[in-house]
């Protein structure tokens, strides 16, 4: 224990080891189903579907790793929802490129997005970013998460008409979810520590004896590497303008997925302070890089920080700690794959939905009597649930508060990296 306290500095941060590891626990339970839906898009795109289980794994315990022992932050990390797709459907698909083409791509990524967290270039970016962007990014992601659980719990679904529209509020599932999420808020209130955690397994438990969802037909496993898509990249062809323009997507979505994460989390946390610093966010850049190119190695598509950590945060982790947690458990599933497979989406939905609420917290802190002000930050909270999208909501946010500040003569508020960064997401957007 006191190796413990003086590698993550427990009693600083206000913790202790059994918080942290709950908190790893909460964490991972609520991003576990990465393990399963991260396989089944890349297999579309002719990837072997065992061979991306493993590399998932190994790619996000490797990231969320040294995201916990070399940053100190209780941040994981996973192949990313969305850059998955772009990969399959996007790359491989409109595209026609072989996915080991892909793959490479997703390496050279990481390797620029190593070079730019050892410059400092990435944190220098994050800094230049408006404050009330920052604290938007906190409530949008909040809803985002909302948005995510009460998808899950079949509160929200599609509609043909309006997009989006009332679930059946009677069905089994649905009840048992919204059921799990009062019970969550409950013991919240009742400072329970480990209450999130507690109320994904009762409602897991709840949905397996009950038959509304199927319990596992088994619980071991034996895994092995990757058998062919451990390095099987392919770097001819790589150096196209074609393949130059899927490099800087990989990039730039990864970069304010990312950013946009450890900004919002990391607000939650205690992580940034009055300038609107990261704390090391140096490290978890890095930690995101080199498990960007770690996973493309192994078999998978970009690595990025998850906002599913708010879970794990809202637990009371504060420290690596948690980080490390999450690390064993990703190691740790692929003996259990069976098991976590069979935890439903109805058992982690209301954990998504009570986090997201209270990630709302940050909206007060902003002027909404300002327009200059509450625009951006509309722009930013609601895009990004209603794209499905962290990058799309802050790019919306930063180019519209840039736009404005021009437009009413207030141009030298503006951060001069605002103005290049804003050019350069018109560009992306544009011809992308």
């Amino acid at each position: 224990m006191e190796k413990l306290e003086r590698i993550f500095g427990l009693s600083a941060a206000g913790s202790t080891v059994a918080i942290e590891i709950r908190a790893g626990a909460t964490t991972f339970l609520t991003l576990s189903y990465i393990l399963f839906v991260n396989p089944q898009i890349l297999a579309q795109a002719g990837l072997p579907r065992e061979d991306v289980v493993v590399a998932t794994a190994i790619a996000s315990a490797t990231a969320t790793l040294i995201m916990g022992l070399w940053a100190n932050l209780p941040f994981a990390l996973a192949p990313g929802m969305g850059l998955n797709a772009y990969f399959t459907f996007g790359v491989v698909g409109a595209m026609g490129v072989d996915w080991r083409i892909a793959l490479a791509a997703v390496f050279i990524e990481g390797i620029l997005f190593l070079i730019l967290a050892v410059t400092g270039a990435r944190s220098a970016l994050v800094r230049a970013i408006p404050t009330q962007i920052k604290v938007a990014t906190m409530a949008g992601i909040g809803l985002f998460l909302a948005m995510i659980g009460l998808q899950s719990a079949g509160v929200v679904v599609d509609h043909a008409d309006t997009l989006v529209g009332l679930g059946d509020l009677s069905a089994a599932p649905t009840l048992l979810a919204l059921a799990g999420l009062l019970l969550m808020a409950a013991l919240m209130t009742r400072r329970i520590r480990g209450g999130i955690l507690y109320g994904i397994l009762i409602v897991a438990g709840i949905a397996w004896v009950s038959g509304i969802s199927p319990g596992p037909d088994s619980i071991l496993t034996i895994p092995s590497l990757p058998r062919e898509t451990l390095f099987a990249l392919d770097f001819h062809g790589l150096l196209t303008g074609k393949m130059l323009s899927v490099i800087l997507a990989f990039l730039f979505v990864d970069f304010f997925d990312t950013a946009g994460t450890l900004i919002g989390v990391g607000r939650l946390a205690g992580f940034v302070d009055e300038s609107g610093r990261l704390t090391r966010a140096n490290r978890a850049f890095t930690a995101d890089a080199v498990g960007t190119s770690v996973g493309a190695l192994l078999g998978t598509s970009t690595v990025t920080s998850y906002v599913e950590s708010a879970t794990g945060v809202e637990e009371g982790g504060r420290t690596g700690l948690t980080a490390v947690s999450v690390a064993v458990l990703f190691l740790v599933s692929l003996f259990f794959t069976p098991l976590l497979a069979a935890v439903p989406a109805i058992a982690t939905a209301p954990a998504l939905i009570l986090v997201g609420a209270l990630m709302m917290r940050g909206a007060k802190d902003l002027d909404w009597t300002a327009p200059d002000q509450a625009v951006p930050a509309l722009l930013t909270i609601a895009v990004m649930p209603f794209t499905y999208s962290i990058a799309n909501g802050i790019t919306l946010g930063l180019v519209s508060f840039v736009l404005i500040r021009v437009l009413s003569g207030r141009y030298r508020e503006v951060h001069p990296l605002m103005y290049l960064l804003s050019g350069l997401l018109i560009a992306f957007y544009a011809f992308r």
